[in-house]
């Protein structure tokens, strides 16, 4: 490979990561975009940048002096900000300031040996400190192994190979100078080239992939979550109840359910905002989830109305829970901006039948709620007892 397609090969990965930038504009473009996106994206900016300085000063356009010591100090800068978006997307927020060290350390390694001024010693610390930075951003896309999707962890792996490949170049000029047989310095040159571009291509269009997966699996999320209470909805709490409907018709703890209606919710919103109202909605949510154990759920319904499913719980256990909840909210006033707010709650208490089916469970619960209701509300009330069998 000559001067000029080495040349070449740095300009086509400016162009690509520039090519990349543009992309970003119109993808996941608004006030929503994640942070871990945001950082990707000026990875990718400062990563143009290095490249494009590279081949301008491997055209003569640039000096030297200049093109070289900048041009890696921003590409070392660039991909250690890759992998800060990459631990961002992974859930660690704090990644900012080990990256920033990590990046700094590396061009602060290479600029020793760019002083030290013998061209083999540029050429092995620029591949091996690539290669170690991409292999962070190769452990950050590992990161929760166990629960990756396929694409992810075929993306971590891709990486880790690619990084490795990068840094052969260096270890072969400190291990094999001459090379080895069929595998000379000058084709790991030109592996390591092809490497870095595959880098660019598999980072780019596996992050696109991995952001199109995110939001699938949130709108996922959303079909069975309640976006303000964060907990179930109503089609979420009918999942998760289906399997306790089942056992019941077999012998065994019985399973309780637990019906709750705020009481004249309405004034909360009509006397203070519908914001004041939300802030009841979730602060209720909080007190129940208080009152249970792992394995208990709490759903809403719709409006004001809860459902709290209580495996293993007989009759007597379940109106005990409930009356817990329902003195917590009469005793938890929610501060607004304006005042505040007392609110009270009643409650219908059941536990599931063999014959049941939903329509005839949530019909007993909520004869239960009624009857809280016509009794002057904020109280438990238990569903009439079973027919016995003659």
């Amino acid at each position: 490979m000559t001067n000029l397609d080495a040349t070449t090969m740095v300009l086509v990965l400016a162009l690509g990561n520039l090519a990349l930038c543009a992309l970003l504009t119109f993808f996941d473009h608004g006030p929503a975009r994640t942070a871990a996106l945001s950082a990707w994206a000026l990875s990718k900016q400062v990563q143009a940048g290095a490249w494009t300085l590279l081949g301008l000063g491997g055209a003569g356009v640039v000096p030297e002096a200049l093109a070289l010591p900048g041009g890696y100090a921003l590409l070392f800068a660039g991909v250690a900000v890759e992998g800060g978006a990459s631990w961002q997307e992974a859930g660690r927020d704090g990644w900012r300031r080990p990256m920033l060290l990590v990046g700094g350390l590396a061009i602060l390694v290479f600029f020793v040996c760019y002083l030290i001024d013998e061209q083999g010693l540029r050429s092995v610390a620029a591949s091996l400190l690539l290669g170690a930075l991409y292999l962070n951003v190769a452990a950050a896309l590992a990161a929760g192994w166990r629960e990756a999707s396929l694409l992810q962890r075929f993306l971590a792996l891709a990486t880790a190979v690619l990084a490795l490949l990068v840094a052969a170049r260096g270890l072969s000029v400190l291990l094999l100078p001459g090379g080895w047989r069929w595998l000379s310095s000058e084709l790991l040159r030109q592996f390591s080239s092809a490497a870095l571009y595959l880098l660019m291509l598999a980072n780019a269009f596996g992050v696109l992939l991995l952001g199109r997966e995110r939001a699938g699996r949130e709108l996922a999320r959303l079909e069975v979550v309640d976006p303000l209470t964060d907990v179930p909805n109503r089609r979420g709490f009918f999942n998760a109840l289906a399997p306790w409907m089942a056992l019941a018709r077999r012998p065994g703890l019985p399973t309780a359910l637990v019906v709750l209606d705020l009481d004249q919710f309405k004034r909360v919103n009509d006397g203070y905002g519908h914001p004041a109202g939300d802030a009841v909605l979730r602060h209720v949510v909080e007190l129940c989830k208080r009152q249970l154990r792992d394995s208990d759920l709490v759903g809403r319904l719709v409006g004001v109305e809860f459902a709290i499913l209580l495996p293993r719980t007989n009759l007597d256990e379940a109106l005990l829970v409930a009356e817990r909840i329902r003195a917590a909210i009469a005793s938890s006033p929610v501060k607004s901006e304006r005042a505040m707010i007392a609110m009270t709650a009643s409650f219908g208490v059941t536990v599931i039948r063999p014959e049941d089916s939903t329509v005839t469970l949530f019909q007993r619960a909520d004869d239960a709620l009624r009857a809280a209701k016509e009794a002057g509300r904020n109280r438990v009330c238990q569903a009439l007892a079973a027919p016995v069998e003659v």
